[in-house]
C-alpha cells in the first residue's frame, strides 16, 4: 500500500527517508552510467545512429549506436563539408557521430523537496532517462515500459509517497492521460524555482514585441521595439502529403498570435511535436506556446538535436534553454503554478 508521507509519516521519519533515498543516489537506481570529469554526455534519441571513421556521412560506418545509450562525447567537431545546417560533429569512443539526434545530457540528482504545494511543483528531468512505474492495489507497483521521461522534460509533481524500494518517490499527475498518476525516484527530478519563471521585459507593451519565424531559413527572431532580443535556429515543419488530425504537416504560414501557454505538455499520439512512427507519447514537452489552431505551438525539444532543418510534424522545434527564455518573454505571463495560461498573447509572423 503507498504510504503518503506527508500525511502518514513523522518529520523524523521523513528525513531519514528522504536520507535513504539520497544515501542510494550513488548507485544511481540502476543507473551505470560512465561518467567522467571533463567529458560531455549525449543520449541516443532515435532508434539508431552511425559511429563512422571520419566526421562525414560519406565515411565508412564502423560500427552503430542504439537509442537511449549514453555516450561519452570527447569534443566538438565542424568540418568544412557540413552538412551547413547544422556541422557539428561528436568525438566518441570508436569513431564520430553526427549531433542530429545525439542529445546533450547530464547526470545531476536532487535534494527531495519537503513538501509539495497544492496544484503541484513544476519539475525537470535531470539525468539522461528515467522509467516511471505505476501502482494499483490489485498489481501493486509495475513498471512503465511503455514511456520514458527523458533529460529536459518538464513534469508536475503532485504527491510524495513510498516507492517499490521504500524510498521516496514523487507522484506525477499527466494531464493528457486524463490525471493518470505514475511515479518516478525523487533525485531524477529537479524543483524549478518560482524566480526562474519570473517574467522578461514585462514592461514592453504589448505591441512592441514580436516574433518572426523563417520556414526558409530555419530561425526564429524576436524583436523588441524592432530590436533584435533573440535569434536562433529552430525546427518547422517537414512537407508531407499526410496530416495530422487533418491539419498540415508545414508550420503555418501568416500572423497568428499566442494563445495558450503550458511549461509542461504531452504530446504525441496524433499531435504536431515530432517526427516518426515511434514519436507515440511525448511527456513533458517543455515550454510550449500555442499560437495556431491544430495544436501548433513553439516548444522545447528533447527528441532531436538537428535544429536548422525542417524536422516537426507542424510546430517550431526549438533547443529547451531557448523555449524557456522565449516562454518567460511572451505574453501572456503566468505565474510559477499555472499549469495553463490562456489569452491573446505576443504576434507570431510565420514567413
Amino acid at each position: 500500500m503507498i504510504s503518503k508521507m506527508s500525511n502518514k509519516l513523522s518529520r523524523r521519519e521523513f528525513l531519514k527517508l528522504g536520507g535513504l533515498a539520497m544515501g542510494g543516489i550513488a548507485f544511481g537506481r540502476g543507473f551505470r552510467f560512465d561518467e567522467q570529469p571533463g567529458i560531455s554526455l549525449g543520449r541516443v534519441s532515435t532508434d539508431s545512429i552511425s559511429v563512422f571513421d571520419a566526421p562525414k556521412f560519406g565515411a565508412d560506418t564502423v560500427a552503430f549506436r542504439f537509442r537511449d545509450e549514453v555516450l561519452n562525447l570527447y569534443y566538438e567537431i565542424t568540418p568544412p563539408d557540413g552538412p551547413a545546417y547544422n556541422p557539428l560533429w561528436y568525438r566518441i569512443w570508436g569513431g564520430y557521430v553526427h549531433s542530429g539526434f545525439v542529445q546533450p545530457v547530464e547526470i545531476r540528482f536532487n535534494e527531495i523537496l519537503s513538501n509539495v504545494r497544492e496544484g503541484g511543483q513544476l519539475t525537470e528531468v535531470t539525468i539522461p532517462y528515467s522509467r516511471p512505474s505505476t501502482f494499483s492495489s490489485s498489481r501493486g507497483w509495475q513498471p512503465m515500459d511503455s514511456l520514458t521521461l527523458y533529460y529536459g522534460s518538464n513534469h508536475w509533481v503532485t504527491d510524495i509517497v513510498q516507492g517499490p524500494d521504500g524510498l521516496a518517490w514523487y507522484q506525477i499527475t499527466d494531464e493528457l492521460w486524463d490525471g493518470y498518476k505514475y511515479y518516478v525516484p525523487t533525485e531524477h527530478l529537479r524543483p524549478i524555482l518560482d524566480e526562474e519563471l519570473t517574467p522578461i521585459s514585462p514592461e514592453v507593451p504589448h505591441s512592441q514585441k514580436r516574433i518572426e519565424v523563417s520556414r526558409q531559413w530555419q530561425t526564429l527572431t524576436a524583436f523588441e521595439h524592432d530590436e533584435v532580443v533573440l535569434s536562433v535556429s529552430v525546427s518547422t515543419g517537414i512537407k508531407s502529403s499526410s496530416t495530422t488530425n487533418g491539419f498540415p504537416t508545414l508550420t503555418p504560414l501568416g500572423r497568428h498570435n499566442v494563445q495558450s501557454k503550458m511549461p509542461s505538455k504531452h504530446m504525441g499520439a496524433g499531435g504536431l511535436a515530432g517526427t516518426g512512427s515511434d514519436l507515440t507519447a511525448l511527456p513533458g514537452v517543455p515550454w510550449t506556446s500555442f499560437f495556431a489552431e491544430g495544436g501548433y505551438a513553439i516548444h522545447g525539444t528533447y527528441w532531436h538535436n538537428n535544429f536548422g532543418v525542417q524536422m516537426s510534424r507542424g510546430c517550431v522545434n526549438m533547443r529547451n534553454e531557448d523555449a524557456k527564455w522565449l516562454f518567460r518573454w511572451l505574453l501572456p505571463e503566468n505565474s510559477p503554478a499555472q499549469v495553463e495560461v490562456r489569452g491573446y498573447g505576443t504576434q507570431i509572423i510565420v514567413s
